[in-house]
């Protein structure tokens, strides 16, 4: 016999003895009942209890391992589960019990929804257990609200919890610590947002940065710090000012409590630098800047912190003509100019980096007068046209109508080739608006009426193909003249092909069929020779 069993036998000798000597009245039990249990003896794994009934409960000893220093005489409520075992012996539960007491008193206080204190026992399959006068079971879906990591992390903790069901006949409930979590946040955000106040000084943690601006946590409520409030200069990025993780303090704009919404401002801890900003840069002023930005339409120039003025592309040269202004500035220059106007309302200064240096314009209109001939350089070709450098950096334009008298011609390039030197005629010249027109083909005389006079209807002339086209030839038949033989007039059937018929280059024989002298054109038949 193993020393175990011997004390175990003992154990239940001395139950016996102690049941002779009472030689009490005992009371009725039935399973299920709940009583009050005295400890008899304490075993190696079991704990024999007193129930007042002819034979004595039995519990194992695990069930009792919260109690402290177990002894008999000890006493408390316990379950009777089934009436004597083979040993004589009835089977309670001191748990059984106080769960059934602990349902009893949860469900006639709470209700689905409500919210429950409770600390977490132990890790289960699938979640967690909660004591909250019984055990209830904690979902692992339902523990946090998003990336919280290890779950064992929680075990021991009091926390507050919402019951999400409440299953009567299995006397269980389920409960969510996320829903908790939900609200003890609104709960802080309204008290957070309780004590605002607008335009007061606040520190907060800056929680995510974005594009257009940085999230601060101010210590429940998060606030948008949008990136036009962060400082008077210009920035980028939000991140060239703060980093995550770093505390500042901030300005409260304004506040939405029913949408749960702040604005926060840096740059209002500092006074506007736009505040008398006429004062500080009257027009006329001369300034020095550094250029912070440039964009097709101009270039922004930094007066001083928080206080940029735009020089317009237009107010960059008074006589070159400026397609970008990359062309001229790269970003940090610094630049003079002058002011030329002031508005505080939009916060916007225009800059002129021409008026600099005087107008040379003032004295284009006395030097420069229509009929007038001038050399120049071709500077630049447009589609339309092209501008002629006349004297050091003025310029005028030559549109396209006005470079031949006698040539149709499709595109300046065909003409002209950028640094040429040529001669030109003043056509026009606004100088409020910094425009000179000029003319080519006006330095030489009108050829047509001459033209009119060679060319009778019926002349027979040789000339060479230099375009074909889908609806007919283009006939040089002198130096910048040219006439047209349409398809109607070509020697070819309905379906053929002129750009194998023809080449250009090749000498063909037309008849002059019509003189246009309004329009400037000269009709020509090839069918006509053959006649």
């Amino acid at each position: 016999m193993t020393k175990e069993l011997k004390q175990e036998k003992d154990v239940q000798q001395e139950v016996f003895n102690l049941e002779e000597a009472y030689g009490k009245t005992f009371r009725r039990l039935s399973e299920g009942d709940i009583v009050k249990g005295k400890v008899l003896a304490i075993g190696v794994k079991d704990v024999y209890i007193d129930l007042g009934y002819k034979s004595e409960g039995i519990i194992t000893i695990g069930e009792l391992k919260d109690i402290v220093d177990l002894k008999i005489g000890d006493e408390f409520d316990v379950f009777v589960e089934s009436k004597e075992n083979e040993d004589g012996l009835i089977t309670v539960s001191r748990r059984k019990a106080e769960n059934m007491q602990g349902w009893d008193k949860i469900s006639a206080t709470y209700k689905e929804g409500d919210f429950i204190e409770g600390k977490v026992a132990r890790k289960v399959k699938g979640g967690l257990m909660v004591d909250v006068g019984i055990e209830a079971f904690l979902p692992a879906s339902l523990v946090a609200l998003k990336g919280f990591g290890n779950v064992n992390q929680l075990v021991g903790q009091t926390l507050l919890f919402k019951i999400v069901k409440m299953n009567k006949p299995r006397k269980n409930i389920v409960v969510s610590r996320k829903d908790a979590i939900i609200k003890e946040k609104d709960t802080i955000k309204t008290k957070v947002l309780g004590e605002l106040k607008t335009g007061e000084l606040r520190k907060g943690l800056v929680k995510n940065i974005t594009d257009f601006g940085v999230f601060v946590d101010l210590g429940g409520v998060d606030g948008l710090l949008h990136i036009t409030d962060m400082s008077w200069g210009r920035i980028s990025h939000p991140s060239e000012m703060v980093a995550i993780g770093d505390t500042i303090e901030v300005v409260i704009l304004n506040f939405d409590k029913e949408n749960m919404k702040v604005s926060l401002g840096l740059k209002q801890k500092t006074e506007n630098p736009w505040k008398d900003i006429e004062n500080k840069y009257p027009i006329g002023t001369r300034i020095k800047g550094k250029v912070v930005n440039i964009m097709p339409y101009g270039a922004f120039v930094e007066l001083e912190k928080g206080v940029e003025g735009l020089v317009h592309v237009s107010e960059l040269s008074w006589t070159v003509r400026v397609n970008n202004p990359q062309d001229i500035l790269a970003i940090g220059d610094t630049v003079e100019a002058v002011v030329l106007s002031v508005d505080a309302n939009s916060q916007k200064i225009s800059l002129g980096v021409k008026q600099i240096e005087p107008n040379p314009w003032l004295e284009i209109k006395e030097k420069f007068s229509p009929g007038m001939k001038v050399e120049g350089k071709v500077r630049n070709l447009t589609d339309y046209g092209a501008f002629i450098e006349i004297e050091g950096a003025i310029e005028g334009f030559v549109h396209i109508n006005d470079m031949s008298w006698t040539k149709k011609i499709n595109n300046p390039k065909e003409y002209l080739k950028k640094g040429q030197k040529v001669d030109v005629m003043i056509l026009a010249v606004d100088a409020e608006n910094q425009k000179i027109s000029l003319g080519l083909k006006q330095v030489t005389t009108d050829p047509w009426s001459e033209i009119i006079k060679r060319y009778n209807l019926g002349l027979a002339v040789e000339g060479i193909i230099t375009k074909i086209t889908s609806f007919g030839l283009f006939v040089e038949l002198e130096k910048d003249l040219e006439g047209l033989v349409h398809i109607s007039e070509l020697d070819a059937g309905p379906s053929g092909n002129l750009e194998e018929m023809y080449k250009a280059g090749d000498k063909i024989a037309v008849i002059v069929i019509k003189v246009d002298d309004l329009e400037r054109k000269i009709r020509l038949s090839i069918k006509k020779t053959k006649e």
